[in-house]
């Protein structure tokens, strides 16, 4: 009798260290890592309980001006809590095949960009950022898995660190459409974590 309830016990333990550990290991954007455009660590924990607009950027693109359009809404929505990540891209067309520093002098001069900016990033392919491999895997039907097809792909991430959000190419950041989602997720409170 004594070794069932001792097996008994051990297996109540098992069985709660496992659904912990992987509550524990679910992945949210606070996990990974980037490196800002200057060479400095980017840890997208240090955005931590705001909304995060991560986009793949590129200087030479038909959608370059949606730079204008990003640095609107930072501005706008930046005191509620929204920051805005622009993540430079040399996968489609090559369009992104400057340096770092060239990329960021082009878009402070040109479009007056003030929001952070990662260096070169891969979107897609063997070399993909974890970053991008998380946000457009499988979010078990919460939002549907979307990959860059093009520059100027925007994920939104919401207070807790979640995919929101996917918006296209075509869609402009100052669409009714993106603002409603950012709106929406500005207002919405983050969960404490287990």
């Amino acid at each position: 009798m004594h070794n069932l309830l001792l097996l008994a016990l051990i297996s109540v333990v098992s069985f709660s260290n496992a659904q912990a550990e992987t509550i524990s290991s679910e992945k949210n954007a606070y996990q990974f890592n980037f490196t800002s455009i200057d060479g400095a660590p980017m840890p997208l924990s240090d955005c931590r309980g705001q909304v995060i607009v991560a986009v793949n950027t590129a200087s030479q693109c038909g959608f370059t001006g949606q730079y204008t359009d990003l640095q609107q809404i930072y501005e706008e929505y930046k005191e509620q809590g929204l920051v805005v990540i622009g993540m430079p891209c040399n996968q489609f067309a090559r369009q992104e095949p400057d340096s770092e520093q060239t990329i960021a002098k082009f878009v402070s001069d040109e479009y007056g960009v003030t929001f952070p900016l990662t260096s070169k990033v891969n979107v897609k392919g063997s070399n993909i950022h974890p970053f991008f491999e998380w946000v457009t895997g499988d979010h078990k039907g919460e939002v549907k898995s979307s990959k860059p097809n093009w520059n100027f792909h925007k994920f939104i991430i919401d207070r807790n660190g979640q995919l929101a959000a996917s918006f296209g190419s075509r869609v402009k950041p100052t669409s009714k459409k993106m603002r409603s989602e950012i709106e929406r997720l500005l207002n919405e409170k983050t969960t404490p974590s287990p």
